[in-house]
């Protein structure tokens, strides 16, 4: 199995600078586009496994539910407004009106519709896609751990016995069960074409149940903001067949030992870490990040000269003219 391959494009610190006259065009040519392509993106409406297509359904019954109020609503804008205009002179003007029943009626009635068609979709969303429920499988589910580090994924496989930072491998068609934790701040574990987005706490597990239903690379990414390497905390999602799973899982045991000391130098912030595979795993190497026996992650070391080992670094504020002229202490 190749490794995935080193990032490319622009970094965080480079700038694009375009025409606005030429940024306007590409808006123009890129908006239909992007409106035929949206289902074809990777997303949410793209689902790959079965947890990632109820999450569309719902999202489109919930959107055609709202529909009903929104249609309506608009369709009755334009009614009253043509009929109400000051040039129609058979317009019914009553300045005494103060209730009608029927209207009333209409009022209330669609919105108490709408909330119970919403809270049976919550209801179908919150029983049947609850992250915890197991996914209904003949396969037996692949048990994975999962620890969010500064800023980067660790994902463990305790059956197979090996490890990876930043990319995710499993068999396609298969239920695979997340034990998730953080070892640093809260975070958020969403792979959007498989489904459900869980987050993720220092000290408290979560459980997830997801399945890829075919073969294929998947983005992961981390949904909430952690700090500088934020917008890098992504992962490769590969899902392959049973029998290219278990080569993979075999071909990592000649790597590298994942053992407390390692775990530790992992465990200190870096930025877009390319993936990193252990072909030994300590077994209860995600208990003890569980239950602080390793402590959580140190935070950004210092240099010499007492900057932050980490990337990007705020830049340092320009002195105003009433301090720049202000005396050293000790001069």
């Amino acid at each position: 199995m190749d490794a995935l391959e080193a990032k490319g494009g622009f970094g965080a610190g480079d700038e694009l600078v375009v025409p606005i006259s030429c940024q306007l065009k590409r808006v123009s040519l890129c908006v239909p586009a992007t409106v035929g392509l949206s289902g074809c993106a990777g997303g949410v409406l793209d689902p790959q496994g079965p947890i990632g297509a109820g999450n569309r359904i719902i999202l489109l019954n919930s959107l055609a539910v709202m529909l009903v109020i929104v249609i309506p609503t608009l369709i009755a804008l334009l009614a009253f407004a043509w009929t109400f205009r000051s040039t129609n002179r058979r317009a019914h003007y009553n300045p005494e009106f103060t209730y009608s029943g029927r209207i009333e009626l209409i009022v209330w009635s669609i919105p108490t519709l709408t909330i119970l068609f919403l809270g049976g979709l919550i209801y179908y969303g919150s029983y049947h896609l609850d992250p915890r429920r197991p996914i209904e499988s003949g396969q037996r589910p692949l048990d994975v751990q999962v620890v969010a580090l500064d800023w980067k994924w660790l994902f463990l496989y305790p059956d197979q016995g090996v490890g990876t930072v930043n990319q995710l491998v499993i068999p396609a068609g298969v239920p695979v069960h997340f034990r998730l934790t953080s070892a640093s701040v809260m975070n958020t574990f969403f792979v959007p074409q498989l489904g459900s987005m869980v987050y993720v706490m220092n000290g408290m597990q979560t459980e997830l149940h997801l399945q890829a239903d075919h073969q294929g690379d998947y983005f992961g990414l981390s949904a909430h903001f952690s700090g500088d390497g934020f917008s890098d905390m992504n992962f490769r999602v590969r899902a392959v067949s049973a029998d290219a799973f278990a080569s993979w899982a075999s071909s990592l045991h000649g790597n590298g030992i994942l053992d407390a000391n390692a775990y530790r130098a992992l465990a200190r912030q870096s930025i877009n870490m390319p993936p990193v595979f252990f072909g030994q795993v300590d077994p209860d190497l995600f208990n003890k990040v569980l239950r602080q026996t390793l402590p959580p992650g140190p935070g950004p070391a210092e240099k010499a000269a007492g900057e932050p080992q980490v990337s990007p670094r705020a830049e340092p504020k320009a002195a105003s003219p009433a301090e720049a002229n202000q005396p050293k202490k000790g001069g």
